[in-house]
């Protein structure tokens, strides 16, 4: 594969990160406009937003079988688009119904997408021989940063849902065509051959669960963020409503300085060094939030939390992709589905303890389970590879 070659495939993928970030951050942001547009009860919201990562963990899933047929970059090129065209769905519909179907679209192409993408970044690292998975996480936390700026403009100017997605959709669809010619994957790392005897001896969970609940763990925090940041800035610290927004900006910005880094920081102290180190400073993070006497120490809390929190998912693909390099596909689309596990969980753990206990104390729990990444964090070594370096030897560790 020549040097040329990669590095279109890098961009490209790259451009698929971003598009996701905007689309994903103008359907998560104008949430409210939603609600309002369609008369959707707020009793009945949590079920709406509850099946987008329901149907995208069983998209996930669906993935692992599909790429033992097509290759991961012919499932993004067709997921991308119908993932943008379902959120110009939801903002064109009237009826609730209408809605219901563009988001359980919505949710099944997202699915297919993340576990495509991510499989290709794994692949195409392999290929590398380098540390640039980061880098696509930047590009998504870039897009996010975009795709909230625009959400912003669209209540700030008071524009309909439709009007604020077409530009996005009618720029970010056909660029992220285009950018499909170049797709590129390393070398196959999708599923075990069909004379090998099936993809679950490939793959024993008991070995892949430590990054399981590690993804799970990462996005528990991601979610408490994004749910909470600017209530417990409110609420607790007694910010003003206009200061509660900050964080979770503050928080995007970091998050996009520390994996625009992050690559760097593996290729010299190594992968299991920056997860530790993410790991201690996100739980130093929730802790400064726990503690905080006032918005200004709440705001430092959120900022560590960005720092931290950014290295840990990208780093758990590529480790699944290192533990199991001849099935890393399959790997990638199991880890995903955690993903939505812990985006699920996050938020109404959160405002349980937080209702039934206190909010400050509820952010202890999060910091915990952060911290329990410190007893996974050999998983992330390149050592641990030795397990996918055949299928026998999985094979036997699965049974032994």
């Amino acid at each position: 594969m020549t040097d040329a070659r990669l590095r279109y495939g890098r961009a490209s993928l790259a451009l698929s990160f971003l598009v996701q970030g905007v689309a994903f951050a103008l359907l998560v942001t104008r949430i409210p406009a939603i609600q309002d547009r369609y008369g959707i009860s707020d009793g009945l919201l949590p079920a709406f937003l509850a099946a987008v990562p329901v149907l995208a963990g069983v998209a996930s899933v669906a993935t692992e079988k599909l790429v033992a047929r097509v290759r991961p970059g012919v499932v993004l090129r067709w997921a991308q688009p119908v993932v943008m065209l379902a959120l110009l769905g939801v903002g064109a519909g009237s009826e609730i119904w209408q809605v219901a179907l563009a988001l359980g679209v919505f949710g099944l192409a997202v699915g297919a997408l993340d576990a495509s993408m991510n499989m290709m970044g794994v692949s195409l690292q392999r290929a590398y021989g380098r540390s640039i998975m980061l880098g696509f996480h930047a590009a998504y936390s870039l897009g996010g940063i975009a795709g909230a700026s625009m959400a912003w403009a669209g209540a700030h100017w008071d524009l309909s849902l439709l009007v604020s997605y077409l530009p996005a959709v009618a720029v970010l669809l056909p660029a992220a065509l285009l950018g499909s010619r170049w797709y590129t994957e390393g070398k196959a790392g999708g599923g075990v051959a069909e004379a090998d005897g099936g993809q679950d001896a490939s793959v024993p969970f008991r070995l892949l669960l430590p990054l399981c609940l590690v993804m799970a763990f990462a996005y528990i925090g991601d979610s408490t963020v994004s749910n909470w940041s600017a209530k417990y800035l409110q609420d607790v610290l007694g910010s003003s409503e206009q200061l509660a927004t900050v964080p979770y900006n503050v928080y995007m910005v970091t998050t996009l300085l520390g994996r625009a880094v992050g690559d760097l920081g593996v290729r010299r102290f190594g992968a299991v060094a920056v997860v530790r180190g993410g790991s201690v400073l996100a739980a130093a993070g929730f802790a400064v939030v726990a503690v905080a006497p006032g918005s200004w120490w709440g705001m430092l809390g959120f900022t560590l939390l960005g720092l931290g929190l950014c290295v840990i998912v990208p780093q758990t693909f590529a480790a699944a992709g290192r533990m199991f390099p001849g099935a890393s596909d399959v790997a990638v689309a199991r880890l995903n589905v955690f993903n939505y596990v812990g985006f699920l969980v996050g938020s109404p753990l959160v405002g349980a303890l937080g209702d039934a206990w206190s909010y400050r104390g509820a952010m202890l729990v999060p910091m915990v389970l952060v911290l329990a990444t410190l007893v996974y964090a050999r998983s992330f070594g390149a050592e641990r590879a030795r397990y996918g370096g055949g299928h026998e030897r999985a094979r036997a560790a699965d049974v032994g």
